[in-house]
């Protein structure tokens, strides 16, 4: 007999509807798995395990009035329990960034991503962990520890959204949402094997989002397979008067039905296939391009020639935005707050003691690239490079529909690997950065997994605001494939 658990999201939303199970009963099955699985994956900072219940039981009522034929349409994730990055505000819920300077601090309102949901029916189970502010690939940079690759967990689950992958993998939830900045939710996807979204820049709202680098960051989700990122997606997405940078372009209907890949034009660019990639990487990647040929889609090879520069690039205007977006976190507006006997000592000690390392390492790079003298040799060039990679995209798209890449260099790497070397774990994203200087949705899903059982997963990218070609060309792969369908065995 399936285990709840063991349902995707639309499976699940099936069994609401037809009356085998209730949303009370899948979150009780969720929060149970929680209690039993995550001390050893700890992916989780905050459990709302009152307001589920309560949440499951609105929801129970509003499926049974469906079921009476109500007039009111019901969206697929009514019922459905889903986790929070811990960057996305939840009215009355601890907010941390996995930071101690925000520690105790409870938003008094819902980031709007996370509204929509919650007023569409979703069950949300708590606060996954994250790299500090977001900063990081692999969710060692929270102050609350590091999350494991429910894989292996002596491996990192990726990041900053690692928390929300291993949640997702480990059958905690059945979806999550995380943020994207520079691979933060198709990093951690690839490297748990579940599917995860990157959207647009401007495409769901980040009004609630704590700030990393505003003009980089995206909301995006994490799931099983395609299909159950469609209905997430969809709800989330659309303009918001609470953001100046939310688009009000049409959310297009995204039809997974009667897929036609033939005569699609896939992309592979030459510049993502470096010297040191994990062979089995490379191999699992060309390998999923194979099957998108042998489904009728002309695959060629595509240049992007500034790939090399994206990373430079993204370290310099990134940690510029983070060193003002994080200037008001000093212990005077929110947050726990050291004494000291002047205002400046109140200041320094405050973030000085509460800052982690990396978060600090990017203050002062960002504050050194904006500084006078500097911020034409360095902040001001790298937005020059970005207008290139940009160009290097949009004439790309002139060629081809779809983008087909590595996600990683390499599979989940041991946890403290790059623990003294921040240049190598900034490399880890390498192939992800180029999409979120450019603002062009990606979408991370697994083709394959390594020799030690970690899995690889391979990223489609797409022109701006074509999420729906991203999850429709996914999601014909999936109908022919079975790796989204493997679990670790916690």
């Amino acid at each position: 007999m399936t285990e709840l658990s063991d349902l995707n999201l639309l499976e699940a939303a099936q069994a609401l509807r037809s009356g085998m199970t209730t949303s009370q009963e899948l979150t009780e099955t969720c929060l149970a798995r929680i209690e039993a699985c995550d001390d050893a994956v700890q992916a989780f900072l905050a459990l709302t395990p009152d307001l589920a219940m309560q949440q499951a039981k609105s929801a129970d009522e509003r499926i049974l009035s469906w079921r009476k034929k109500s007039d009111e349409p019901l969206p697929l994730v009514c019922g459905i329990p889903l986790a929070v990055k811990d960057v996305l505000c939840l009215q009355d819920v601890p907010t941390t960034c996995g930071s101690r300077i925000l520690e105790g601090f409870r938003p008094p309102y819902t980031a709007t991503s996370v509204q929509r949901l919650i007023q569409a029916g979703s069950v949300i189970l708590g606060k996954t962990n994250t790299d500090e502010f977001a900063m990081g690939s692999s969710t060692e940079n929270s102050a609350y520890g590091p999350t494991h690759n429910p894989w292996k967990l002596e491996r990192v689950p990726g990041g900053s959204s690692g928390g929300s992958a291993a949640a997702v993998a480990a059958r905690m939830c059945f979806a999550a949402l995380g943020t994207d900045t520079g691979g933060s939710v198709r990093q951690p996807a690839s490297f748990c094997g579940v599917s995860g979204l990157k959207t647009s820049y401007g495409r769901v709202s980040r009004y609630g989002l704590i700030a990393y680098g505003s003009s980089l960051d995206t909301v995006g989700c994490l799931a099983r397979n395609a299909a159950d990122l469609q209905p997430i997606f969809t709800i989330m997405a659309g303009h918001d008067p609470l953001d100046s940078t939310c688009l009000v372009d049409p959310v297009p209907q995204v039809s997974l039905d009667q897929i036609e890949l033939r005569g699609l034009r896939i992309g592979v660019p030459r510049e993502y296939f470096i010297e040191g990639m994990q062979t089995e990487v490379e191999t699992s990647v060309r390998e999923a391009v194979g099957v998108y040929e042998s489904l009728g889609a002309v695959v060629s090879e595509i240049s992007l020639p500034h790939t090399d520069l994206a990373v430079p690039v993204y370290y310099l205007i990134a940690p510029a935005e983070a060193s003002a977006n994080l200037a008001r976190f000093d212990g005077i507006r929110f947050g726990p707050r050291i004494e000291g006997a002047d205002l400046l000592a109140e200041y320094l000690d405050t973030r000085g003691t509460l800052f982690g390392s990396e978060v600090k390492r990017r203050i002062m790079l960002g504050t050194y690239a904006l500084s006078a003298g500097y911020y034409d040799a360095y902040y001001g060039q790298a937005q020059k490079v970005r207008t290139l990679i940009k160009a290097d995209f949009e004439e790309a798209f002139q060629k081809v529909d779809l983008i087909a890449c590595p996600v990683a260099p390499t599979t989940a790497f041991p946890i403290g690997q790059h623990g003294d070397d921040p240049l190598a774990m900034y490399l880890e994203d390498v192939f992800t950065l180029p999409a979120n200087l450019a603002g062009v949705p990606g979408l991370s899903f697994p083709v394959g997994y390594d020799s030690d059982g970690l899995p690889i997963g391979m990223q489609l990218i797409a022109p701006h605001l074509a999420e729906a070609s991203l999850l429709q060309a996914t999601h014909a792969y999936q109908s022919t494939t079975a790796w989204h369908k493997e679990q670790p065995s916690l």
